[in-house]
């Protein structure tokens, strides 16, 4: 036990981590691309993906709650039964991407203005936004089909089609932008015909498997309700977490134009750090949930413990990358030496905060796994209100410009330190440590 529970997180982790840390590379790729387009582009699009990001992490639980109840009828050798749920979950991702999809483009203009930024800024987040969201259902597609193979203790499948994502999007959205001359509307479909791409393959291989074992294909209304309701309590976790993410770009909206850039690509790095960072979550969840179905609780104990201290070791080893480069990273989104300066600034913040964001992930992963989806919504919604007094005192201290973009981010760097606090005292007890094949 001592050294095959090593070897299963890395087995999990290396090929999540290469996946995880292409997803946000989506983003990336696009900021890079379009940051030298202008100043206005560049905080359109920090504006447009707050409102995307949002639209597609709030159902998120159909990758972790997919992965978590796969996970645990696997490990109680009920490979049928994992497969169905699979099944039911992506068509539940298919319908909540349509019903997204629909939403947004019928709202996009008065979800940007409610962020308060200029015309110029505003109409470059509608147009992202409107012709992104045409990918949010392919996209969720992806979330559940991954959640399945996760839970069935396949991360180098999700891998691939997440690096040949990556690679589509770059190559697309650098044509559509640049030489065919689309602007930030080339960056969008190119990310949206890159998620579609992703979609069909990881689908097929969930298919492939699902024939293979005759489990039915067709919508099976009570399996997608169940599924639903099961995702409730993480989709409230979710929904209390893009809260706090969404008031931070909210505030950051009001230090500025430059500040307001700069804050776009610096979560944006945060988030790629967070991808990386939340390998290890992967592997807890699939851990967890199989251990748990097999009733070993003394190997979901001795994982843990080998994850958490792994989270901390790998976010030192990021904060001093991300300390190297923090004056380098701004050179590749901005020519703009006022986004360069406050991104700079706020780098050293996001820097300092990635071993307590890996305790943070790590835990949450686990608990997930473990199905501890109620506690997580409660304890993400005291977060919620423990950070709110936080950003009302910046509010009320009137700062702005850079100054106020690096205490925006101490703000968030409090709350990742609160988070992982409550999460650890958590993990320390025992009621989250259900065995079974059902919870």
């Amino acid at each position: 036990m001592p050294t095959d529970h090593r070897r299963e997180i890395l087995r999990l982790a290396v090929p999540a981590f290469l996946a995880l840390v292409a997803e946000p590379l989506f983003l990336l790729a696009d900021s890079a691309i379009v940051g030298y387009l202008g100043t206005a582009p560049l905080a359109g699009l920090g504006v447009a993906s707050a409102v995307l990001l949002t639209a597609t992490n709030i159902f998120v639980f159909l990758a972790y709650g997919t992965t978590a109840v796969v996970a645990r009828r696997t490990g109680a050798h009920d490979q049928k039964g994992a497969l169905a749920a699979g099944i039911d979950g992506m068509w539940l991702a298919l319908v909540l991407g349509v019903l997204a999809t629909i939403g947004i483009i019928a709202f996009a203009e008065p979800l940007i203005r409610a962020f308060g930024a200029s015309e110029a800024v505003t109409g470059q987040g509608v147009t992202y936004l409107s012709i992104s969201a045409l990918g949010i259902p392919p996209m969720l597609v992806v979330l559940a089909a991954t959640g399945v193979l996760r839970g069935l203790q396949d991360t180098t499948t999700p891998m691939v089609a997440a690096i040949a994502g990556f690679t589509a999007n770059a190559v697309l959205s650098f044509v559509l932008v640049h030489p065919v001359g689309m602007g930030i509307a080339g960056a969008a479909w190119g990310t949206v015909i890159a998620q579609m791409g992703m979609a069909l393959a990881l689908g097929a291989v969930v298919v492939r498997g699902a024939r293979g074992l005759g489990v039915s294909l067709r919508l099976h209304g009570p399996g997608v309700l169940r599924a639903a309701g099961g995702g409730v309590p993480l989709l409230v976790r979710t929904l209390a977490l893009r809260a706090v993410l969404l008031l931070t770009t909210w505030f950051a909206a009001g230090l500025g134009e430059p500040q307001l850039a700069a804050h776009q690509v610096a979560l944006t790095v945060w988030s790629a750090l967070a991808f990386a960072l939340d390998a290890l979550a992967i592997a807890g969840q699939a851990i967890t949930g199989k251990a748990l179905g097999a009733g070993d609780v003394r190997a979901v104990r001795a994982a843990t413990a080998t994850m958490v201290r792994w989270g901390v070791w790998f976010g030192a080893i990021l904060s001093v990358l991300i300390v190297a480069l923090h004056q380098v990273i701004p050179l590749g989104f901005s020519a703009d030496p006022q986004v360069r300066a406050a991104l700079a600034a706020a780098l050293l913040i996001v820097a300092a905060g990635q071993p307590v964001a890996g305790i943070a992930f790590v835990l949450d992963g686990v608990l997930i796994g473990a199905g501890d989806a109620r506690w997580l919504a409660l304890a993400q919604i005291g977060f919620l209100l423990a950070y709110l007094p936080m950003i009302w005192l910046l509010q009320a201290s009137g700062v702005t410009g850079t100054t106020g973009l690096v205490w925006l981010w101490v703000a968030f760097a409090a709350f990742m330190a609160i988070r992982a606090a409550g999460l650890f005292v958590r993990s320390r007890g025992d009621v989250w440590l259900v065995t079974g094949a059902g919870r």
